[in-house]
């Protein structure tokens, strides 16, 4: 089992690595079968998929932390990919989980993002839906520069 579970996150690693390396040629990136598979979703499909997403991440934080201890594996699966989900799940009791999926859509909206990872568009929905502004410019300028703006 032990040996399963290591071959599954040397699997992740190795996809992380290769959208990484996607990433860096945008010219020529083509769309990834998430961000294809996601905008063909209606939004309470949508909807679905992210709590099977974000459901799915927690299990396995959990049945490795109880299968394997709090070790080297275990410590990095929750640098990598468990941190943010539980940020999100936090966030997602806090504020409609429709705002959190239009920030995905818009992530996706763009053809240089289409290539990327979901764990990419889930950390631009989670920075974007917690920064200050009404607008996406004025959530861009104060993640930009780390400011929070009066709201007056």
């Amino acid at each position: 089992m032990k040996n399963r579970i290591i071959t599954i996150l040397i699997a992740i690693a190795l996809t992380n690595n290769v959208s990484i390396l996607a990433q860096d040629t945008r010219d020529t990136a083509k769309p990834n079968a998430i961000s294809v598979y996601w905008r063909t979703l209606n939004p309470n499909e949508k909807e679905i998929f992210l709590f099977s997403y974000l459901t799915q991440v927690y299990d396995t934080h959990q049945k490795m932390i109880n299968d394997l201890g709090y070790g080297d594996v275990t410590t990095w699966y929750f640098d990598n990919k468990a941190e943010l989900i539980y940020g999100i799940f936090d966030e997602v009791n806090q504020k409609d989980m429709k705002e959190f999926i239009g920030w995905i859509d818009e992530y996706y909206r763009h053809d240089e993002f289409s290539g990327n990872s979901f764990d990419n568009a889930l950390s631009f929905a989670y920075r974007f839906q917690q920064a200050a502004g009404e607008t996406i410019w004025e959530k861009y300028e104060n993640l930009k520069f780390g400011k929070i703006r009066p709201k007056n």
